[in-house]
């Protein structure tokens, strides 16, 4: 399923570039990305409502609204560097430079998480992104002589804040999805009355009992 929902990321993350471009023709970058913000903003919040897990928002810890927030703030220096990028510079210069986020995700995972699982082919896998990327600018750079750069910078920045992002989001839902089993936890100890490991008739008689006495 995983891999799926991956795919489809990565056909809307194509189509974000190219929609993007055209719709910022002649808009300020800054006010492009708040559009697009509050569009984001309007689709997640439904999704939420749609799948009826708003009352989830109570049982987020502290720890959990700090990483989420700190990954909001890079997403959104990521979508305002990215939109400076693509008005400065073209898509095709743009997105190798930004999707080199991939690369600086996997290290930081990898550092930050353990996630050594197949180590030496992340590394082979993230050597080959790296050397394709670095190709791919190399070959526009040539064609470009005494292009401006500064949209460069912008994508770098775009690509170091969207590994942030991943890594922020992970710690902060890590968080959250261990209150929420912990909470469980509790309310299936809360409700297995007789303490034989699992609820059922058993647990009811026992509170009539309890009631006789």
């Amino acid at each position: 399923m995983w891999l799926i929902l991956a795919l489809a990321s990565s056909i809307f993350a194509a189509l974000t570039s190219i929609l993007a471009k055209i719709g910022i023709d002649g808009v300020n970058s800054n006010l492009a990305t708040a559009i697009r913000t509050v569009v984001v903003l309007v689709m997640s919040w439904g999704m939420v409502f749609l799948t009826n897990t708003q009352s989830g928002i109570l049982e987020i810890s502290k720890k959990s609204w700090i990483f989420l927030i700190l990954s909001g703030l890079a997403t959104g220096a990521s979508w305002l560097c990215y939109y400076k990028a693509i008005q400065l510079g073209t898509v095709s210069k743009v997105v190798p430079i930004d999707k080199s986020s991939t690369i600086l995700t996997v290290l930081l995972a990898i550092i930050c998480f353990g996630e050594t699982d197949n180590l030496a082919v992340k590394l082979i896998g993230t050597t080959l992104l790296a050397v394709g990327i670095f190709l791919m600018i190399e070959k526009k750079q040539s064609e470009a002589h005494g292009e401006n750069k500064s949209w460069m910078i912008y994508a770098v920045l775009s690509a170091v804040f969207a590994a942030l992002t991943s890594i922020l989001a992970k710690v902060g839902i890590s968080v959250a999805g261990k209150t929420a089993v912990q909470m469980k936890k509790s309310d299936y100890a809360k409700y297995d009355l007789n303490r034989d490991g699992k609820i059922d008739s058993k647990d009811v008689a026992y509170v009539l009992v309890s009631w006789n006495k």
